[in-house]
């Protein structure tokens, strides 16, 4: 049976930043649906949809109020399966994002621990437990969010329940067998309404060893792969029993015809991101070491190869992202001096120090024919196609990421990689709407419009479409073959399919061009040399 996940390219939406139908300045499944014809001429092969369900919108809707609805600002049941339909007759698969770790306050399984008090059955859903000190006011654990401040808050009754991120988002205790239930009727549901896949949030942190006494961690400095190097046998990363969820969950993907797919956000070291898809468990994880790597070729064959290695392994094919709703977006990341220190820049509004924004683009526009000229999958977040840039100088006034206010306004958050697309170069909010959006857009986002690019031979929409066009002549179910007299210092050169030659130059000097018929080119090619901070494919007999 034909596994279309082995060789796709997944367009990221996230929904209230995509287009807004109907005014209210937040993006909608009606948007989505209208735009479609926009995905579907990039050349991808479906869409990753990223949180719509009923939410409070505490954390961009990954806190879930209700698994088996829509948003009423983001429309209907119905229009969800009218964008499903839409996006299948175009040939466009669909894969949605199932948040498993945790719920909403709001949930109805959360009010009603509220309501039932200590020892309950309800609150065994979830992770309730009493504090310390002598009147308990003191949390149980040293646990930190990942999102800022403790991962413990207390209810009035006095207990204390447990949020690895925002404290909107109470963490769900998956020894539950009523957990575990629920979560295999979601993923039935939405199958059963055409879904193709799912993108599971945080894949690696929904089993947790809750064993009394509860022990605290060995904090460090840097984020989740620190924490769960200083601490081996992590309490709530990475658990052995995560890995039967998985296996679990599997069963229920494949009970449909054709299976569904299932890729995981997993941010671990490769050597064990890798065991999460192994043939019984997920389908995919998230390759976020490419996404992490800095630019440089020695760094960029590393991971490449280990990454080939790892999936061969276990008989998957690596993913290949470069930017998500998460991270800043790659174009501002890739003007910065090596070793920025984003969260600190972010702080600045982007100033300190400074960008090079043409060193950004040259260098995306080359890191995109290398993502897409790699065998296995790619994932492209919307507005990469468009070259956009972080926007770094969000007022603190207009922030929604959580992260800002749980940190003490010490990390501004994930906003500026969220900010509505333009899609037109002028007009009210630059074509996303017709009433402004719900994040403020910078006066000059109409240049980087899709409507401007559409036009604009060498834009960075143009040079998606032809690389995607170009992509299945790459032999994208191939080895990737280095060239023994090529690939040395900045130079990245490797064989596709036997007769396409990727070259990508990380050097700022021009090298000499190999004879071939270009295919596409990440910088105008004059004479016989491939620019610095540029990538080429050719055409030509190995």
């Amino acid at each position: 049976m034909h596994q279309w996940w082995r060789n796709a390219v997944l367009y990221q939406v996230y929904p209230r930043s995509f287009t807004d139908s109907d005014g209210d300045g937040v993006g909608d499944l009606a948007g989505l649906t209208a735009r479609l014809d926009h995905i579907a001429a990039l050349g991808v092969h479906g869409i990753w949809l990223s949180p719509f369900y009923p939410s409070p919108w505490a954390d961009g809707g990954y806190d879930v109020s209700d698994f088996r609805d829509v948003d009423p600002s983001l429309g209907t049941l119905s229009d969800f399966e009218a964008m499903v339909r839409a996006a299948h007759k175009r040939r466009l698969k669909v894969m949605i994002d199932i948040v498993p770790n945790h719920t909403s306050l709001e949930h109805p399984w959360f009010q009603e621990a509220l309501e039932a008090g200590p020892g309950s059955p309800e609150r065994e859903l979830y992770v309730f437990r009493d504090g310390k000190g002598p009147r308990g006011e003191l949390p149980p654990t040293n646990w930190r969010s990942t999102f800022g401040g403790p991962a413990w808050t207390r209810v009035p009754d006095g207990q204390w329940y447990l949020h690895m991120f925002a404290p909107e988002q109470p963490d769900l205790d998956w020894g539950h067998p009523r957990v575990r239930e629920e979560f295999r009727g979601i993923l039935r549901f939405w199958a059963d309404k055409g879904v193709d896949g799912f993108r599971i949030d945080v894949a690696y942190a929904m089993a947790k060893d809750l064993d009394e006494p509860l022990r605290d961690l060995v904090h460090v400095e840097g984020g989740r792969f620190e924490d769960i190097l200083a601490n081996p046998d992590h309490p709530l990363l990475d658990r052995p029993e995560v890995h039967e969820v998985h296996r679990d969950w599997r069963r229920v993907t494949d009970s449909y015809d054709p299976p569904r797919a299932m890729v995981g956000e997993v941010w671990l070291p490769s050597e064990r991101r890798v065991l999460y898809t192994r043939p019984d468990e997920l389908h995919q994880a998230f390759n976020f070491d490419f996404l992490k790597a800095p630019w440089d070729a020695d760094a960029y064959r590393r991971v490449i190869d280990s990454s080939l290695a790892d999936a061969h392994e276990v008989g998957t094919v690596p993913t290949w992202v470069i930017g998500n709703h998460d991270v800043v977006r790659p174009v501002s990341a890739l003007g910065l001096p090596a070793g920025t220190d984003l969260k600190a820049w972010l702080l600045s509004d982007g100033r300190d120090p400074e960008p090079d924004p043409e060193q950004g683009r040259r260098r995306a526009r080359a890191l995109v024919l290398l993502e897409l000229a790699l065998p296995g999958s790619a994932y492209i977040f919307q507005g990469e196609e468009l070259g956009l840039p972080e926007v770094a100088d969000l007022p603190a006034t207009a922030l929604e990421d959580p992260r800002w206010d749980n940190s003490e306004h010490t990390d501004k958050g994930r906003d500026g990689c969220r900010v509505p697309l333009p899609w037109s170069a002028e007009g009210t909010s630059f074509g996303f709407g017709h009433n402004g959006s719900w994040l403020p857009q910078p006066s000059w986002w109409g240049q980087y419009s899709v409507e401007v690019q559409a036009r604009q031979r060498g834009s960075m929409l143009r040079l998606y479409q032809a690389a995607l066009s170009l992509r299945p002549d790459c032999n994208v179910d191939g080895e990737v073959k280095w060239d023994p007299d090529l690939n040395r210092g900045p130079l990245l050169a490797f064989w596709r399919g036997g007769y396409v030659l990727v070259l990508i130059n990380t050097g700022s000097v021009p090298v000499p061009l190999p004879e071939g018929e270009i295919m596409v080119s990440s910088a105008p090619l004059t004479g016989d040399e491939l620019p610095g901070e540029a990538a080429v494919w050719l055409h030509r007999e190995p």
